[in-house]
């Protein structure tokens, strides 16, 4: 990526971790410029000790001094001797610095003071941790078991779980359920504690957890009959299972569809393990499994109400599901509390408030897809539009910002305290006016966007600057109000600085980075 991408898009939340106080920073293991991060200088040191001013100590990942020689960097003693010299104190797991640093300091390559300064590093993170007092101060297994799992810490697990399911569709306010009748849980992840928890998850989080089927059965009590079947594998893909399925998904769904056939409501547990996610976990097509498919359409074929719960670690294509059915979860891989959260959603023990954090496309063609792209010279609204698809829209599917409700929120117009600001210490309001004229509470996440039409250097249509969750009861109405400065209009230049340029500025607020009502500031300094 340029430097000023970089700046602009992939650095500040790093930054922002730093500001906030973080007390260490792991190296990746990729290349930065041509130079891996583990024995990146200008990184580890140039960017972030002198001008972010960060105090703590670095760790590589696991093993990635030694793997800097895969990338051609030397032999093992010339990339230890790389890192240390990077700003690289702690080494992870590959002894790089135990088999290579003494003799390196004894033929003049690195000096003393390279490893006291990455000593000292470390052992300061030791004493502000109190551990040259207590060695074993966090390794108390009593007060882990106290701890862990706790009553408390479950409840957050639930919490966060509940606040993170995006409602996508509900066309036919099948959702929120009642506990009646039959409820036919279908699909891989309809009965699996393990797969819901996420990737690097201890094996003992399963313990309180409980599956999807295990948390509606409790939920609904003896109020409805609650059945479940698998209905299919996760994969009949030899690279993704390697064959190793003990039935196969035509069988399962056959029997799936016998089990559904009277049910009053079919839930379909759909989507990824957690072993589908995470480090070294790409996939070049990010849909559904095929298997899975043929399940989705069977259970189509009933004719009964379908929900299609989405559990996955990624964003997944789904034309075809949004196409074929009227109601759309997406559930991740939700933690501890994952099944219990979305029983909660299913039965409108909470009002779904998530929203997308990333953008969800139409097919694999439209991928990098991305809500702050830059404009082209040709943009779609130009006739002679040459950045588009002639066999696809070029919107997404659902866009990054986008979630639904249980309930409707209508949003007023927007109100500005003055159009101008000047100087770095001036600051104005915009308002709006969020009714909630459904049927019930709920809570909705109002998003703040700028655009930056003419700068220096080509800035993207508009990018997320702020957001409020603010909760509004059945037919009450609030203001909701972002303060706007300097800070918001800010970028990095083609000289990396960080800079606010004069001109007019469009100021957008919604419900996703797709709906938004938008009026123009203008700067001067």
């Amino acid at each position: 990526m340029s430097k000023v991408s970089m700046y602009n898009y992939y650095l500040p939340p790093y930054k922002s971790a730093i500001d906030a106080g973080v007390a260490t920073v792991m190296s990746s293991f990729n290349v930065v410029d041509g130079v891996p991060a583990t024995g990146n200088r200008w990184l580890l040191t140039d960017l972030l000790r002198n001008q972010w001013k960060f105090k703590g100590f670095v760790v590589s990942d696991a093993n990635s001094i030694n793997e800097m020689v895969n990338h051609g960097m030397g032999d093992g003693q010339t990339v230890a001797e790389l890192a240390i010299k990077a700003g690289l104190d702690m080494d992870l797991g590959g002894g790089a610095y135990v088999s290579s640093l003494k003799n390196a300091l004894k033929e003049g390559h690195i000096t003393m003071e390279n490893i006291d300064t990455a000593c000292r590093r470390v052992l300061e993170a030791k004493y502000k941790l109190g551990l040259f007092d207590d060695p074993y101060k966090y390794i108390n297994n009593k007060a882990r078991q106290a701890d862990v799992l706790s009553p408390s810490h479950l409840k957050a697990a639930r919490d966060l779980a509940d606040e993170s399911i995006v409602l996508l569709k509900n066309s036919d306010n099948l959702l929120p359920l009642k506990p009646q009748g039959k409820i036919a849980v279908v699909g891989p992840l309809g009965n699996n504690r393990k797969q819901l928890i996420g990737t690097w998850a201890n094996s003992d989080f399963d313990k309180p957890a409980r599956s999807v089927y295990e948390a509606i059965k409790e939920y609904v009590g003896d109020k409805a009959q609650v059945v479940y079947s698998q209905g299919s594998n996760y994969t009949e893909e030899q690279c993704l299972y390697d064959g190793n399925y003990s039935i196969p998904t035509d069988s399962l769904i056959e029997e799936a569809v016998k089990v559904a056939s009277d049910a009053n409501v079919i839930i379909a547990a759909v989507g990824e393990p957690a072993s589908w996610s995470g480090e070294a976990r790409s996939k070049s097509n990010p849909s559904l499994p095929e298997c899975q498919k043929r399940l989705l359409k069977a259970l189509h074929s009933i004719g009964k109400p379908v929900v299609v719960v989405l559990l996955s670690g990624r964003p997944l294509i789904l034309s075809e599901e949004d196409h074929c059915f009227s109601t759309l979860v997406e559930a991740w891989h939700g933690g501890t509390m994952a099944g219990v959260a979305l029983s909660d959603m299913l039965f409108g023990v909470i009002n779904p408030s998530g929203k997308l954090t990333t953008t969800f496309p139409r097919n694999i063609g439209q991928i990098p897809i991305y809500y702050n792209s830059l404009n082209t010279g040709r943009p779609l609204s130009d006739f002679w539009a040459t950045s588009k698809y002639i066999d696809c829209d070029n919107t997404p599917l659902y866009p990054f910002g986008y979630g639904l409700s249980y309930t409707t929120y209508q949003y007023g117009k927007l109100s500005l305290s003055k159009k101008q600001l000047k100087g770095n210490k001036d600051s104005l309001e915009i308002s709006v006016p969020i009714t909630n004229i459904g049927n019930c509470d709920g809570k909705e996440i109002v998003q703040l966007y700028v655009g930056d039409p003419v700068a220096s250097i080509s800035r993207p249509v508009k990018e997320l600057k702020n957001f409020q969750k603010v909760f509004l009861k059945q037919g009450e109405t609030k203001i909701v109000s972002f303060t706007i400065t300097s800070d918001n209009l800010k970028f990095y230049n083609s000289e990396l600085k960080s800079v606010v340029e004069k001109g007019i500025f469009n100021i957008s607020i919604g419900p996703n980075s797709r709906d938004l009502q938008t009026v123009k500031i203008s700067y001067n300094d």
